[in-house]
């Protein structure tokens, strides 16, 4: 039942990231090669931004030689494990975010994203 659903029932457990110090080209390139529009931006884990193909595109061609500390946005919005579907998809509705990090003690343990989201709801009758 959708109500008694949570982040880790939905959340992406192993997900693709990059660094801060990582060229802007290599996540882009990263972000193509594994088909996902975004990057969570980590340090040992540590949760610190999220890098967007979009980001990129807006950026323009120069953007591709800065690291992607540079272009990264930083303010987040995150939940946790036990965040239930209903406050995941209305941050995703009202916020029009796309992806949201799922992180433990600053960490990121998962990553939610539309795709993950429509796949467990369709899942629920099986």
């Amino acid at each position: 039942m959708i109500k008694n659903l949570h982040a880790k029932d939905i959340m992406i457990s192993e997900v693709h990231v990059t660094t801060p110090t990582d060229l802007v080209a290599a996540a882009k390139l990263k972000m193509m090669r594994c088909n996902v529009g975004g990057l969570p931006v980590v340090d040992k884990k540590r949760l610190l931004g999220i890098i967007t193909h979009r980001d990129i595109l807006l950026a323009g061609g120069e953007a591709l030689g800065l690291k992607v500390n540079d272009l990264m946005s930083k303010d987040l919005m995150v939940v946790n494990r036990e965040t239930q579907i209903k406050d995941i998809t209305r941050i995703m509705a009202d916020k029009g975010y796309q992806r949201i990090p799922v992180v433990e003690d600053g960490k990121l343990v998962g990553l939610i994203t539309q795709s993950s989201l429509i796949r467990a709801l369709a899942d629920l009758d099986d």
